[in-house]
């Protein structure tokens, strides 16, 4: 009988040691892909919480600070700490919500989106090369694998992502 008739034999991926084999490639993963952009960072006295800020901020102009918390699930007190230096950098802007003046509205400025397109392009150049060598077919069952490992939030703010808005640079 061929292997893929055979119920159940599509689940051997499913032991443990697969299992524990994909937390160490995701580990590993991250801080590769990570590490690439650190020189850069550094050159800002930024770190990696500060990426992960620019970039939120660059993928959802006009993100509300409460949403940037939900979406890096971090204390009121870490964001702070992450955003003064990006605000008394120039990178990030905050405007007042129309409807609620009291509102944060966050924005890249001009620097701020040329500092996460840097960012950007340092990783994008590590993820290409991988896309390529894997095919169409693995990114795309890389793809569902990631939504898989996401919480239903997270899943949300990807697909809330995909809305195509121009850019909103201030």
């Amino acid at each position: 009988m061929p292997e893929a008739a055979v119920p159940g034999a599509s689940l051997l991926f499913l032991r443990e040691e697969h299992i524990r084999q994909a937390q160490d490639m995701f580990f590993l993963a991250w801080r590769d892909l990570a590490t690439c952009v650190d020189p850069v960072l550094a050159a800002h006295g930024l770190g990696r919480a500060h990426h992960r800020a620019l970039h939120f901020i660059g993928r959802h102009p006009g993100l509300s600070v409460t949403d940037l918390l939900a979406m890096l699930c971090v204390t009121k007190q870490s964001l702070s700490r992450v955003m003064a230096p990006l605000v008394a950098q120039g990178f990030v802007v905050q405007v007042a919500g129309r409807g609620d003046r009291r509102q944060r509205l966050l924005h890249l400025s001009d620097a701020g989106a040329a500092l996460e397109r840097e960012l950007f392009e340092r990783q994008r150049e590590r993820l290409v090369v991988a896309y390529r060598d894997a095919g169409g077919p693995a990114v795309e069952g890389f793809r569902r694998v990631m939504r898989g490992v996401m919480g239903s939030a997270a899943r949300k703010t990807l697909d809330e992502a995909q809305v195509p808005r121009g850019p909103r640079v201030v």
